[in-house]
């Protein structure tokens, strides 16, 4: 997968993942599928789902818990 497509959050602070999230995925949005690893904190989680949600994302997943997939923008 090429290193564009895909953000790590693991040592993102909670106060920087709005602006970090919606800035890769419109910034990258041509290179669908976006993947976002959150790891395993349901916080992170959230904060991920929640840009997704605002920017209104059509087909997203979460396959494996903490890696979110967005499909279709």
């Amino acid at each position: 997968m090429d290193g564009s497509s895909k953000l790590d959050l693991h040592g993102v602070r909670h106060y920087e993942v709005d602006c970090k999230v919606e800035n890769f995925i419109l910034m990258n949005q041509k290179l669908l599928p976006l993947t976002i690893i959150c790891g395993n904190s349901p916080t992170m989680i959230n904060l991920v789902e929640t840009v997704i949600k605002r920017i209104d994302c059509e087909e997203v997943a979460m396959d494996r818990y903490g890696v979110i997939v967005i499909r279709r923008i």
